[in-house]
């Protein structure tokens, strides 16, 4: 079903996207060398109930998953770049490090992600392909206006991704989001300009662009949550909630402070 949110709805939206975009920031913040995945799960749980906000993980249990999942945000390391399951693992320096965050506040769920390097960052394609992620979305944003359809910001992202020469995989992608953390249209990481939903105003879209050196074909760990690049390869996620308005995109999850 796809959503469309009133303007009271748009209202308590915004400031789940802003308590989102806040807890990753800390997150970030304390994901220093030395503190494991489940440390950082514990603080995620600690700031969503300090809200008085809901995971929206906890209890998910999709079809691809073996669930419900159980903790309060994805972790992961290196090779493993959507759905981590935090475990006893420590990070060390240099390790490329993705938290992916979804909480429902007053209703109303906000989705974002964010990749860095823990300590040191020794190895330069790490940051390529962190940036290019991270330019996939700002072009994914850009491409989120009035009238324009999901195609459009598939290609945006493609386009970006594909130059800078990672191949894309589409099976994992962006969403609707609002009452529930997943809803429809779909919004896959590559595709043909001027094709899917058109957008209207009140739609909310998770826009996640996300790529792997060298390869995009995943493998899902024992875990049944994890995956993996096939190939071992390092991975990197990028990810904002945006409202569809008549002025324009409007980004949702960016943290209140610099």
């Amino acid at each position: 079903m796809i959503e469309i949110l009133n303007a009271d709805q748009l209202r308590r939206a915004r400031r789940s996207g802003a308590l989102v975009g806040d807890i990753l920031q800390e997150l970030r913040e304390r994901a220093a060398v030395g503190v494991s995945l489940l440390e950082i799960d514990g603080w995620a749980q600690e700031l969503i109930r300090a809200a008085g906000a809901e995971s929206c993980y906890v209890d998910y249990a999709p079809s691809f998953g073996r669930g419900p999942f159980g903790h309060y945000i994805c972790t992961a390391v290196n090779d493993a770049v959507l759905h981590g399951m935090p475990r006893d693992q420590v990070l060390a320096d240099g390790d490329l490090l993705t938290l992916d965050l979804a909480v429902s506040l007053d209703g109303i769920a906000a989705d974002a992600a964010i990749s860095f390097i823990v300590g040191t960052a020794r190895r330069p394609e790490d940051r390529a392909l962190i940036d290019a992620t991270e330019r996939a979305l700002d072009a994914a944003v850009a491409a989120a206006r009035l009238g324009a359809r999901t195609g459009d910001i598939s290609h945006a992202i493609g386009t970006v991704l594909r130059n800078a020469g990672y191949p894309i995989n589409t099976d994992f992608g962006g969403h609707g989001i609002g009452t529930t953390m997943h809803g429809d249209p779909h919004v896959a990481n590559d595709g043909r300009p001027g094709r899917g939903y058109r957008l209207r105003p009140g739609l909310m879209l998770a826009l996640e662009p996300w790529a792997m050196i060298g390869t995009d074909e995943l493998v899902v760990d024992a875990d049944g949550w994890t995956l993996r690049s096939a190939t071992g390869s390092r991975s990197a996620h990028s990810e904002h909630t945006v409202a569809i308005t008549p002025e324009g995109p409007e980004v949702l999850t960016r943290p209140s402070r610099p």
